[in-house]
């Protein structure tokens, strides 16, 4: 891992629910599992600090939308820990795992300091929810343009999530990501370039891993600052629909990337519109068995 980058790991899930969860969502290995490939339902989701695509603030209507994912692995992005007023000061992603039976790591691009002394720091970024144990996380620096600063100049910058796992007995490595939303497209290019690196790095780290990547590019697939992203990484929504704004979506700008050797089966855009204000993303995939990388 690189020595810049800061790793923020958040295994917040009550005792009973995460044996539940061991129990019921990850299973040992099937007599299908133990062939040529294992099955993986992987999704991704701007959850919008916890408001609907009407502004409302309501966590159950998000784990709801989360839920009827059935998704083993989840990219979240907007995410607020301890953020403020607008989710009521909450821990989102620690709730939203904690509701779900599911592990979290959280990746924060914004870590601030308290209103108040002695609460906690208000933050805010990208997460993963995940069935399986999250065996490593870390906080990787991309190029960004802050929201917090008045006259931001691009700079590296928190927030690129990456979680290794271990998905029956297959090392995977999931990648959460939200690029900079900006028409002009000069730090979307230099993000992807960063997302490259970092990727190609943790790939020879670790060459038994499959990889994904998850999150709001906030460009549409034919956008030139994507393009570099295709030489190594598949669009497994390819073909589905729009997934923003959520009540009549006209741009498809979230996805979920895997690499070339991951077989795609199935994806889709679930009709959602009123939990946030994107549609998530939700594929089926297969994961080939070969030998495995470093644990």
């Amino acid at each position: 891992m690189s020595l810049r980058a800061r790793t923020f790991t958040q295994l917040s899930v009550a005792g009973a629910l995460l044996a539940l969860a061991v129990t019921v969502t990850a299973p040992p290995a099937s007599a299908a599992d133990r062939g040529h490939s294992v099955p993986l339902r992987i999704a991704t989701y701007n959850i919008h600090a916890g408001a609907g695509s009407d502004g409302v603030f309501d966590l159950d209507r998000q784990t709801a939308a989360l839920r009827a994912l059935d998704a083993d692995v989840i990219g979240l992005q907007e995410v607020d820990v301890h953020w403020g007023a607008r989710s009521r000061g909450l821990d989102v992603a620690g709730e939203l795992a904690r509701r779900l039976g599911m592990r979290v790591s959280f990746a924060p691009i914004y870590s601030l300091d308290p209103v108040t002394a002695g609460e906690p720091r208000r933050e805010y970024g990208v997460a993963v929810l995940s069935r399986f144990p999250v065996r490593s996380a870390t906080n990787h620096e991309i190029t960004r343009l802050s929201t917090q600063d008045e006259n931001p100049v691009p700079a590296p910058a928190p927030g690129f999530g990456e979680v290794t796992l271990k998905v029956r007995g297959v090392a995977v490595q999931v990648f959460v990501t939200h690029l900079d939303y900006r028409a002009d497209p000069a730090v979307r290019r230099a993000q992807v370039a960063d997302t490259r690196r970092i990727m190609a790095r943790e790939r020879a780290e670790r060459p038994g891993a499959h990889q994904f990547l998850l999150g709001d590019f906030n460009a549409e697939p034919s956008a030139p600052e994507l393009a570099p992203l295709w030489k190594e990484l598949n669009d497994a929504g390819a073909g589905t629909s729009a997934t923003y704004p959520a009540e009549a979506p006209v741009k498809r700008i979230d996805y979920v990337l895997a690499g070339k050797e991951v077989r795609i089966r199935s994806s889709a855009v679930p009709e959602e519109p009123a939990a946030s204000d994107h549609r998530p993303v939700v594929a089926d995939v297969s994961l080939p068995r070969r030998t495995p990388g470093r644990d």
